[in-house]
């Protein structure tokens, strides 16, 4: 059976709603850093080798615009090795303590009216 265009609605919000959450958790708790990725850790090294080779052809041909781009190119793959890039892509809000936020009042608003609707089921 479909959901109707009100429910897939509340759907879309209660799931924008966990996503906010998630990133309120996430920014409160702290950040871990899990398994390395290997795959940008090596393209990382690749890319300051080819910066090392690009800054010395600089040097050799004497062309400092070479060696300016070989020191960038080094430069970036040592930090996209050391630090890869994080995939959150928006920072969560600032929270003030004590405040909820627009989502967190939303899914109260919910769980109130679920618990409202399972007392009148009982009667």
């Amino acid at each position: 059976m479909p959901l109707s265009e009100q429910e897939q609605r509340l759907l879309e919000e209660m799931e924008r709603g966990l996503y906010q959450n998630d990133a309120d958790f996430v920014a409160t708790v702290g950040q871990r850093r899990g398994k390395p990725n290997y795959t940008v850790v090596v393209v990382g090294a690749l890319l300051a080798v080819l910066g090392i080779a690009t800054l010395l052809v600089g040097v050799v041909i004497q062309q400092p615009l070479v060696g300016v781009l070989g020191f960038i190119i080094m430069f970036g793959g040592v930090l996209l090795a050391i630090a890869p890039p994080r995939r959150l892509q928006a920072a969560a809000p600032e929270r003030k303590p004590g405040k909820p936020t627009k989502a967190t009042g939303f899914m109260d608003g919910l769980g109130n009216r679920w618990d409202k609707r399972q007392g009148e089921r009982g009667r």
